[in-house]
């Protein structure tokens, strides 16, 4: 007897949405996101900023759209009712001490700045700092945390979550486990199945190695050195869900010689991330 094949109704409940991705408004932000709404925000970027930028809506969208069509959630020529009537655009604000790029699907419009991503990340941190000394990264996240972090401005992401490291163990010198949840992490959110050359994975390898062979604990690489300002270091991003949390977690307990994981580490931040993310769903 065969398995039982996923309902199209269960499958699009998993599907990566522009709300994810995206600080959208409307019955945008709860469609999954299409592959050729993600060209034509590619191509939006590349006359922008002459490319596409790391950790960009382009990069985002390109990520979830290829995952949601594996998926069979969308078809490879699927664009949104939106997309066909406005485009995609790209536009960029500046004032002192605050930059704001303005990424448009249709007429909905979703702004992130470093202020935006700075906020997400500090949150981030409080919660992950709460659960190392209270409770475990898989318990329940403080209400009053996750209300402050819907605000709209879409998902905290698997680069994010790395970010949020830096402040919650950036001292910690890298270890095996801390580069395989590393490498992990980097893998989910690029959807790639090798790592990046010149990632934040390749770095962490490389600096596990080093570490294993230096002896004082001050000459280390250390986890701040690797993961600072990870997201511009990804080729793409996307939320962090349960299932990454997961992968991660198990990543850094298999590499780990007492199969554990490190208070604050990686897997402790991307969880976090992934239980706000469900919760805020």
């Amino acid at each position: 007897m065969s398995q039982e094949q996923p309902r199209k109704e269960d499958r699009q409940e998993e599907a990566i949405k522009y709300g994810d991705v995206l600080d959208v408004q409307g019955d945008l932000r709860s469609k999954p996101v299409a592959p050729v709404d993600a060209a034509i925000m590619q191509k939006a970027e590349s006359q922008m900023f002459g490319k596409t930028e790391k950790g960009g809506a382009a990069a985002a969208m390109q990520s979830a759209a290829a995952k949601n069509e594996r998926d069979g959630v969308v078809g490879h020529n699927d664009m949104s009712n939106a997309a066909a009537g406005g485009g995609a655009s790209v536009t960029e604000t500046g004032t002192p001490g605050r930059q704001v790029t303005s990424e448009s699907v249709g007429d909905q419009v979703g702004q992130k700045s470093v202020e935006e991503k700075e906020k997400k990340v500090n949150k981030l941190v409080e919660v992950v700092e709460q659960f190392s000394k209270k409770a475990p990264v898989n318990s329940m996240t403080s209400p009053s945390l996750v209300q402050d972090m819907g605000d709209g401005s879409g998902g905290i992401t698997i680069g994010e979550a790395l970010e949020a490291t830096v402040l919650t163990a950036g001292k910690k010198p890298v270890e095996w486990s801390d580069a395989a949840a590393i490498q992990a992490a980097e893998v989910r959110a690029t959807g790639r199945t090798n790592i990046v050359p010149g990632g934040v994975a390749a770095a962490a390898q490389s600096a596990a190695t080093l570490n294993a062979r230096v002896t004082k604990e001050e000459d280390k690489t250390k986890l701040a050195d690797i993961l600072a300002d990870a997201t511009s270091k990804l080729p793409s991003d996307r939320p962090a869900t349960r299932r990454d949390a997961e992968g991660v977690t198990g990543a850094e307990m298999r590499n780990d010689p007492n199969l554990t994981t490190h208070p604050g580490g990686v897997s402790a931040s991307v969880a976090a991330a992934a239980r706000i993310n469900q919760t805020n769903n």
